[in-house]
């Protein structure tokens, strides 16, 4: 498969509907059987979408890696493609003591995120890729993966990226990964969007300072709609989202064209969409079930459109990573109700 765009996910809470913010439920979501476990709604439908439209997809998850075969099966029995899965070593961590790494993110998704991306890099170095990261509201998502983009775009250089890390308190073979997987890139723009879900329901501006990059989101078709726009995404894949949330999770017409609005009026989508979208729905065959409402949805899509659309001004991230770094130490993200200032 072609390496030209990549999405990087998480799991928890982004992809499964998990509770562990305690040990007893860190541990029934552990011995729970695959086919117990529940996906966010239009997620697995975002991910076949993808699949068939030739992303690459990596699973990057903060989940242990004797989960490894339970996770694999939840994902076949919803039909997900995946083509690399990255988990915690959190058995690892705790044998050595390294009790503060069981929830750090920022300590074990950078250097995984900087050494897939080298790999991949290695193995196609003269075409453009492309990433798309997906994650959520409930940990440290939306600053390592800034933190991740802007090291791949050299805004962050390497002695930027040695003052995070120890303001970070990263173990020593931590740091030495991150480094020696960041001085094997060449400076170049590689994260086109950074999305997250909002599981615990925070306002969309707590990440205005990530910049124009972080988008968050509400359900599953408003990915659709941004990772459409971006053409990574057609419009009867996004319909195929819609139609899941309308006929399995009681999504409305109303509903599904408000998610729409939602984004123009946070400027993430510019109303190009609506015409494909109308005509894949006019397209559908009269015995799918959701077809009526795919309909109702792009007709108010259509009504609730506000001018002017203008094209989205990129801005670029506001934030200090050393002061995110300190205050994300050790997986305290948990315990703040902000991510950044």
């Amino acid at each position: 498969m072609s390496l030209g765009f990549v999405t990087r996910w998480d799991l928890d809470k982004t992809y499964l509907r998990t509770d562990f913010d305690t040990l007893g439920e860190l541990l029934r979501t552990a011995i729970e059987r695959p086919d117990r476990k529940r996906s966010v709604p239009g997620a697995a439908a975002l991910l076949r979408e993808l699949g068939a439209h030739g992303a690459r997809v990596h699973i990057l998850s903060g989940s242990p890696r004797q989960m490894r075969g339970k996770l694999e099966a939840k994902l076949r029995i919803d039909r997900v493609r995946w083509d690399a899965m990255t988990l915690k070593p959190n058995l690892s961590n705790l044998l050595r003591l390294r009790l503060s790494a069981m929830k750090d993110q920022l300590g074990y998704k950078l250097p995984a995120l900087l050494e897939a991306r080298a790999t991949d890099r290695a193995s196609q170095p003269e075409r453009p890729l492309v990433e798309a990261l997906v994650g959520d509201d409930v940990e440290a998502d939306a600053f390592v993966y800034s933190l991740y983009a802007d090291v791949c775009a050299g805004a962050v250089d390497r002695a930027g990226l040695e003052r995070v890390l120890t303001e970070g308190r990263l173990y020593t073979d931590q740091r030495r990964r991150a480094l020696e997987a960041a001085e094997r890139l060449a400076p170049e723009p590689a994260v086109e969007r950074i999305l997250i879900h909002l599981d615990r329901q925070s306002p969309p501006s707590r990440f205005d300072a990530y910049g124009t990059r972080v988008v968050p989101f509400h359900n599953y078709l408003q990915a659709a709609l941004v990772l459409a726009e971006e053409t990574r995404l057609g419009a009867s894949g996004v319909l195929r989202v819609a139609s899941e949330l309308a006929l399995e999770h009681r999504f409305d017409a109303e509903a599904l064209a408000r998610s729409y609005l939602d984004l123009q009026r946070r400027g993430h989508v510019m109303g190009s969409l609506i015409p494909p979208l109308t005509a894949a729905a006019e397209a559908e065959p009269l015995a799918n079930p959701a077809r009526e409402i795919l309909l109702q949805a792009c007709g108010r899509m259509f009504e609730l459109l506000e001018p002017p659309v203008a094209p989205r001004a990129e801005r670029p991230p506001r934030v200090d990573y050393e002061e995110l770094a300190a205050r994300h130490r050790g997986g305290q993200s948990r315990r703040l109700p902000r991510d950044v200032p």
